[in-house]
């Protein structure tokens, strides 16, 4: 008796856990993939046997929501793929980092092509980090109207 109820009580929570689970949209996979991407970076810049492979690395700053991820991901993935350093592109990090990236990229531009939104265009964004305020047109008429 005493087993049946711990039985039907781990089935009722296993079939809880089941439920709050969902398959990955090609949004959910670019931004995961696209966060993956930017912890690895922080290990490559930090990581003592990586650091001096960094140096040749351009900042990057992803963010799916930016239309210019699109270039600046190809950009970024062809200066891995030709790092000077033949040591580098054989480090286990690296490697990985190639990976994600090419695997972001063809995400973005052919899985969830016109599935993705963007909200920005602000390509300086993806190399500085700094978002410049984006203002809706009411907005910017009332700012205008203030001057």
């Amino acid at each position: 008796m005493r087993f049946a109820g711990l039985s039907t009580l781990a089935c009722f929570f296993s079939f809880v856990c089941l439920s709050d689970c969902a398959p990955p949209t090609c949004y959910s996979r670019a931004l995961g993939l696209s966060k993956e991407v930017m912890v690895l970076l922080d290990k490559i810049h930090t990581y003592h046997r990586t650091k001096t492979c960094a140096d040749v690395l351009p900042t990057i700053f992803l963010d799916v929501h930016n239309s210019c991820v699109t270039t600046k991901l190809r950009d970024f993935l062809y200066v891995v793929l030709n790092h000077p350093n033949q040591h580098c592109r054989e480090l286990p990090r690296m490697v990985l980092l190639k990976r994600r990236i090419q695997s972001l990229y063809t995400i973005i531009t052919t899985v969830c092509y016109r599935d993705l939104v963007f909200l920005t265009d602000d390509c300086e964004a993806i190399d500085t980090g700094h978002i410049r305020p984006h203002y809706a047109e009411d907005r910017l008429q009332l700012l205008q109207e203030e001057r």
